[in-house]
């Protein structure tokens, strides 16, 4: 039995790691932290949690749950993990961090497009970059996990075919990201009201959103060049999911054959990467609810550009999911375990 411990459990992605964990059986939650929900039951804060989580939150002091848990998920904001981190922690229990805080190698960009002074350099070593689909042996023998963020996972697996096989030019890239409001988390603000999102969509955080390193330096590492690229997100009026388009300029002489043989050599064997068929594009609604990743192509012979399209659910894949997939092989468990959910359609 696994038992763990959430801290930020009354946040959208806290969550969806509850009810994901609540359903196996192989695992135990001893600890919801919370700071701003203190002595209240969980199932007080999310009633779809009632007869199944009416235990009281506790405070969010990691030292104290890692005594207690063989994992600790944080999904907290940026600089909770870095500023209370240490190596007892690390000796007690498994981190898997849903925040930034150990996702970018590189200290220095990490302070500067997210404002906050790293306050345990020492460890970010140590942490590895939690995409299964890229770093499955090393996720299994590693002790603290940054999960990537949401956006990160969509535009890293649709593009990491096309760069690893150097099918593309590396300079040519642009990312155009949608997602529902669930990204922006669940406190309040103006921008996140109903009246401000339905019926809208917008472009936010142009040239200066704070995922756009995250995916820099990822893709830089596939394709063994510095990869510089823009990225625009969109809101967009629905709560969960991400879409992801993603533009490239083909190198000369690469054929529809040498893509389709790019992106199968790579995922074929993925459980959770859906490569789909002829004519079919990635649409949010069919990855709604579950780990999947669907990523879908097309050619433009008339401009020589490929144009990727993937979809995730932005709270499965792009937060919990992969957090308990994580977890999964951190344990030496089935990767799928728990995991199994067919998409919500409708």
């Amino acid at each position: 039995m696994i038992k763990a411990g959430i801290v930020g459990a009354t946040g959208y992605a806290g969550a969806e790691l509850a009810r994901l964990l609540l359903q196996r059986n192989d695992c135990e939650i001893v600890g919801y932290g919370s700071k701003s929900f203190v002595g209240e039951t969980y199932s007080g804060v999310f009633r779809n949690m009632y007869k199944y989580a009416d235990i009281s939150c506790v405070n969010d002091n990691i030292v104290e749950l890692s005594k207690k848990v063989d994992v600790i998920f944080t999904a907290t904001p940026q600089g909770f993990l870095a500023e209370n981190i240490n190596d007892e922690v690390l000796a007690n229990s498994k981190v898997i961090d849903l925040s930034a805080d150990f996702r970018i190698k590189d200290v220095d960009v990490y302070e500067k497009w997210y404002k906050l002074e790293h306050k345990s350099k020492n460890l970010i070593e140590r942490a590895v970059y939690g995409l299964p689909e890229l770093y499955r042996e090393d996720i299994k023998n590693a002790r603290l996990i940054a999960n990537p963020g949401c956006y990160p996972t969509c535009s890293i697996l649709s593009l990491n075919p096309l760069l690893k096989h150097k099918l593309i030019d590396e300079n040519s890239i642009i990312i155009d990201a949608k997602s529902g409001t669930s990204g922006a988390g669940r406190s309040a603000k103006i921008d996140n009201l109903f009246c401000e999102v339905n019926e809208n969509m917008k472009a936010y955080g142009i040239a200066s959103h704070r995922h756009t390193p995250e995916i820099e330096e990822q893709l830089s590492k596939v394709a063994n060049v510095p990869i510089v690229l823009s990225f625009t997100p969109h809101l967009v009026p629905m709560m969960r999911g991400i879409l992801v388009t993603a533009y490239a300029s083909l190198k000369p002489y690469v054929s529809k054959e040498d893509v389709k043989k790019a992106y199968e050599s790579e995922y074929s064997n993925e459980k959770f990467i859906r490569l789909l068929r002829k004519n079919e594009n990635a649409e949010t609604r069919f990855v709604k609810g579950s780990n999947f990743v669907d990523i879908g192509y097309v050619i433009d012979k008339r401009t020589n550009r490929i144009v990727v399209t993937g979809a995730i659910d932005n709270l499965i894949k792009g937060a919990a999911g992969q957090a308990m997939q994580n977890m999964n092989l951190m344990f030496g468990i089935e990767e799928e375990c728990g995991l199994k959910n067919l998409p919500i359609s409708i």
